[in-house]
């Protein structure tokens, strides 16, 4: 398969330390890139396919990255040593102080990735995974790897269908494919994770956090946390807050004598009818009527 990756990116501060080296495989295209950044440098990429990142050195230490846009008081973090990230989802970078740095892009066209995982693993699952975006910090295993196709990159000494299968075993290392016993292909929360969560949740008195925000507290990009929480509690970041604040509804109507516009402004509703709206679509009946059976 002839291919040739597509991308759109802009850098600030960030200069080519070395000569570029590359090779175009079956349907992927694999590029080694030396750079030097700087202090306050940027970054902004989007692919029209998917792609992996492998970083030689750690740079976690100096890299911010977000998938929201380039304000990086929220929803940023660390960047991992080895990082997937599906077709058409962008990522600013930012440096925190000058370093150096080097690593390997792998662009694949999104039909080869699937023509090497569904025979294995399924159509479904080959679809799930190459959508879900995957940071790894402890990648020892990649890194072996990763350092064997660069070596064939620098210095090509076999046929191409050893540098293809390098790629590919990064593919089936990295990517989040779910094991035989697995009974969703879209991973969960951590119970650990889950709690921090509602830890922070509670300490801020706030079930209005955005799902950038909510990534942020647990360490996952925003799209990852949205689809394993929708896995792991059977509703969006955004529905499930809803229903915690209906909880609280709950809590409030049936222990103290508050007015029902007193506690839709005390939960960051708009007004009583806004609450009440809400309030009938989840638990089937309006606050006072709720509040009436509870004390009968």
């Amino acid at each position: 398969m002839s291919f040739w990756h597509k991308m759109s990116w802009k850098t600030e501060g960030i200069q080519v330390a070395a000569p570029v080296q590359w090779r175009q495989l079956d349907g992927m295209v694999t590029v080694l890139w030396e750079a030097e950044s700087q202090a306050g440098a940027k970054g902004y990429y989007l692919a029209d396919d998917p792609r992996i990142m492998f970083f030689f050195n750690d740079v976690s230490p100096h890299v911010r990255i977000s998938n929201g846009n380039d304000d990086f008081t929220r929803g940023s973090r660390s960047m991992a040593r080895a990082v997937y990230v599906p077709a058409g989802v962008p990522m600013w970078t930012s440096s925190k102080n000058t370093h150096r740095f080097s690593h390997l892009n792998l662009h694949l066209h999104k039909d080869r990735a699937l023509r090497y995982l569904t025979p294995s693993v399924g159509s479904s699952a080959a679809q799930a995974a190459i959508r879900r975006p995957v940071e790894l910090q402890d990648a020892a295993a990649i890194e072996a790897l990763a350092k064997l196709l660069a070596d064939e990159i620098r210095n090509p000494s076999k046929h191409a269908v050893y540098a293809e299968s390098l790629v590919g075993s990064i593919v089936a290392g990295l990517l989040d494919i779910p094991g035989d016993g697995d009974e969703k292909a879209g991973g969960r929360l951590t119970q650990a994770q889950m709690n921090k969560l509602l830890a922070h949740i509670e300490r801020l008195g706030d079930y209005r956090m955005t799902v950038a925000d909510m990534a942020a507290t647990v360490d996952l990009s925003e799209s990852w946390f949205a689809s394993v929480f929708k896995q792991t509690t059977g509703k969006s970041p955004l529905q499930w807050q809803l229903s915690k604040r209906i909880e609280l509804a709950k809590q409030l109507l049936g222990e103290s004598d508050l007015p029902v516009a007193s506690i839709a402004a005390q939960l960051g509703f708009s007004d009583q009818a806004h609450l009440t709206k809400v309030f009938r679509q989840v638990a089937g009946e309006t606050p006072a009527a709720w509040r009436k059976l509870q004390q009968d």
